[in-house]
């Protein structure tokens, strides 16, 4: 296929092309000079004649274009003009041969090549050449343009005699039939003396023969034979060679109507008005007269005006022709609408350039091909994204603004699905159909929702959907989707433990305060620093092996219960146990408190990152700061290492009310009984460790509290408290679960008969019996239960 060509206009197809290229090292600077003043003689009038040729130079050209000569002329290679540095004349002889490697490039198609030697003196450059012009240096050149006139005029010599040749009616020879590249193998084995075989051969060689003189500055000729060529290759359903005879059509007429151009400052070259026949200045004046004030011959003009298309008619004809272009192939059909698109994307029409894009995918996959290009399909639907201003990355559309238009993107994101699912990769239609649902939610009605859901049931019950990347055909990778908003978590809040469970610092044994007064000295740094970490860190702590609990309180956009599975908490810090847990919520059930358990293996700082969330058969890891609008009193916690965990009972059945009530860092056992004047009971406070952890110290307090039958106010009495802290009662190494010594108390007032034993003698009286227990030391202090 050949390279397309953006630049050209209707009037390069009179143009003949000629390509200049250095042939060894030479400078960038010295090849652009020259270039730039061969390329300014683009005009020539041809001697004793009013024709006019015009060239087109580029210094670049792909030589498979070449083989779109016989299409049309204008695209084949007819001069090669070579430039070169030469200091030596044993070098000349291999620069020489370079010279005619590059002419066998375009070789088939040449009319005639110039090779401009710079640097070279002496007896080589007194040899008498026609292909070869010396010059001493870039700057004493001056004969460069005459050159290039003269060579010009010996391509005018060998495209008349060409023009001659094939315009001359042979009746007696047969006409040859040209072909594009594609065509050669199409018509093998035809009839060649069929009717409709000649009339092709004839239509098309008429249409070259309308290329040749346009070229030649025949524009009367040149629109006569496009005529007749589109009436033969009408008449035979010729179709891509009659696009082309419209096409050149169109061309000459153009060029008739527009004399100076049709490319304006930035387009295309316009022709320089004196170089023109006369009559090209008086076309558009009615009864002009000449020199001489006699009428000019209007045989022409009227010949012209006959074969010339009007402007109205040039833009028909010009949509006739790309109506039979595109009765191509299949393939051939993807190449163009893949131009277009390459050519919209050049001129900043982005969506436009998308838009063609994507309907050469689906052609990939058209009903008429035998075995559809999905693959190909897929490539082409990605690169349509950007102009849809679609992104496959999840956390460019976390920002909260949408851009685009969401139901083109919907309708391109089925797509996706679609071809990846007949690629025979159901992971990357998990994958789109779970950014689909993540990203287009709020722009799904109900209806939409309940089937974009089972399509994604019906896919991961194959294939379920994880949070690995994928990689694309041809190396990008597919970032993971997290369903972030089924369901849709408002708050985040880490609970402290039961307060039966809660560690407490000692500080008794210790006997000061372990908090510390420090100067104050103000640093700004440090205050953000302290303020940042007020924000995310928690002033309770978590105790290593008990269970843990986070609360969540969720919503349900969907219309319909969302079932969510294996719901757990992520961490870093420590090891932690998360215990997944299962929960039904029903259809947009607003605020609904979830509570995630987990239980720290180890000690040290813990930080819940997030949760994680099984949906629809989707796995997904959902983080904190990704999550918009979420309201959160912190999500680090120190986590200190495990306790002992003390179970008290009494001898006495326990009270229905309490008598005294509980601080919040105390856990308390309200026992009642009935005591006579005088009468003594006997109390067993029973302790046993119910926990997995020893015990290495105990301490035992009791207290005698009084309270007045008036107020009921608490109060407590000093002559009669029996301090036991002195007595510690110290086991180590305790196995665990251990059943610990028990503790009888003989109480009595208003005097204490023996250090264990007292007599209880007032029924206004409550015994308050406050028992420590010591685990660890560390750099935080004691705790007690």
């Amino acid at each position: 296929m050949s390279v397309p060509d953006y630049m050209q206009c209707a009037e390069d197809h009179q143009t003949l092309l000629v390509v200049v290229q250095p042939v060894g090292i030479v400078s960038e600077e010295n090849f652009f000079k020259i270039y730039k003043r061969i390329s300014s003689v683009s005009q020539i009038s041809v001697r004793d004649s009013q024709r006019v040729l015009c060239i087109r130079y580029r210094h670049h050209y792909p030589p498979e274009n070449n083989e779109w000569g016989d299409f049309q002329t204008h695209r084949k290679v007819v001069g090669l003009i070579t430039i070169t540095d030469c200091f030596s004349a044993k070098d000349w002889p291999q620069t020489f041969e370079k010279f005619h490697v590059q002419k066998e490039i375009y070789g088939s198609t040449l009319y005639d090549s110039r090779l401009f030697v710079f640097g070279l003196q002496g007896e080589t450059t007194e040899q008498p050449r026609t292909d070869v012009a010396f010059y001493p240096n870039y700057e004493d050149c001056q004969t460069v343009e005459k050159r290039i006139e003269d060579f010009i005029e010996s391509l005018f010599i060998v495209l008349e005699s060409k023009r001659l040749d094939r315009a001359t009616d042979k009746s007696g020879d047969k006409i040859p039939l040209l072909c594009v590249p594609f065509e050669k193998k199409d018509f093998v084995g035809l009839d060649t003396d069929s009717r409709h075989y000649k009339k092709r051969c004839q239509g098309r060689m008429r249409k070259h023969v309308g290329d040749l003189c346009l070229q030649a500055g025949m524009l009367q000729d040149s629109l006569v034979h496009y005529h007749m060529s589109v009436e033969l290759l009408r008449s035979v359903n010729d179709f891509l060679w009659l696009g082309a005879a419209l096409e050149g059509l169109c061309s000459a007429s153009v060029i008739y109507h527009y004399p100076g151009g049709t490319g304006g400052k930035t387009g295309a070259r316009r022709f320089q008005s004196s170089s023109l026949p006369a009559e090209a200045a008086n076309r558009h004046r009615p009864g002009a007269l000449t020199t001489n004030g006699i009428n000019p011959d209007t045989s022409a003009e009227i010949g012209r005006a006959k074969n010339c298309l009007s402007p109205e008619d040039i833009i028909d004809k010009y949509k006739e022709a790309i109506s039979y272009y595109s009765k191509l192939s299949e393939e051939e059909k993807i190449q163009r609408y893949s131009i277009l698109s390459e050519l919209y994307e050049l001129i900043g029409f982005h969506r436009k350039s998308a838009f063609f894009k994507r309907v050469a995918a689906m052609q990939c996959v058209a009903p008429s091909i035998s075995e559809p290009g999905w693959r190909a399909c897929y490539k082409l639907l990605l690169e349509t994204l950007p102009g849809y201003s679609l992104s496959l990355d999840p956390e460019d559309f976390s920002k909260g603004t949408h851009r685009g238009w969401a139901a083109v993107q919907m309708r391109l994101l089925h797509e996706l699905v679609y071809a990846s699912r007949r690629m025979g990769n159901p992971a990357l239609s998990v994958r789109h159909l779970s950014f689909l649902l993540q990203t287009m939610l709020d722009f799904l009605s109900d209806q939409e929702k309940k089937d974009v859901t089972q399509s994604l049931e019906n896919y991961t019950c194959k294939c379920p959907g994880t949070m690995e990347l994928l990689t694309l055909p041809g190396g990008p990778t597919l970032p993971p989707v997290p369903f972030t908003k089924l369901p849709i978590v408002r708050r985040v809040k880490l609970l402290n433990l039961p307060a039966s469970l809660r560690p407490q610092k000692m500080k008794s044994l210790l006997g000061q305060n372990m908090s510390t007064k420090s100067p104050f000295i103000y640093s700004p740094i440090i205050a953000h620093n302290r303020g940042e970490e007020r924000n995310k860190k928690i002033d309770f702590q978590w105790v290593q092996g008990d269970v843990c609990e986070v609360q969540l309180m969720v919503y349900n956009p969907m219309p319909f219960e969302l079932r969510v599975e294996n719901m757990g908490l992520l961490t870093s810090g420590v090891e932690f146990e998360s215990l997944p847990a299962a929960l039904s919520l029903p259809a947009e059930s607003g605020l609904y408190p979830v509570t995630l358990v987990g239980v720290p293996q180890t000690t040290g700082t813990i930080t819940v990152n997030g949760y994680h969330t099984t949906v629809f058969g989707v796995f997904s890891d959902c983080l904190l700061d990704n999550l918009p609008g979420v309201k959160t009193s912190g999500s680090t916690v120190e986590v200190i290492p495990a306790l002992p965990r003390l179970q008290i009972s009494t001898s006495l059945p326990r009270s229905a009310h309490s008598l005294q009530p509980s601080s919040g860092d105390e856990t308390s056992t309200n026992v009642s009984v009935q005591l006579y004047n005088g009468e003594t009971q006997q109390l067993v406070i029973k302790l046993e460790n119910i926990g997995m952890e020893p015990l290495e110290k105990l301490e035992v307090t009791s207290k005698i509290l009084t309270t007045k039958d008036s107020d009921e106010s608490v109060r407590e009495g000093p002559e009669a408290c029996i301090c036991l802290s002195y007595l510690p009662v110290t086991v180590f190494a305790s196995p665990r679960r251990e059943m610990l010594p028990k503790f009888r108390f003989w109480l009595s007032l208003p005097h204490c008969v023996l250090p264990w034993a007292s007599y209880l003698t007032s029924p206004g009286l409550f015994f308050f019996c406050k028992i420590t227990l010591i685990t660890a030391i560390s750099s935080e202090g004691c705790y007690e239960n």
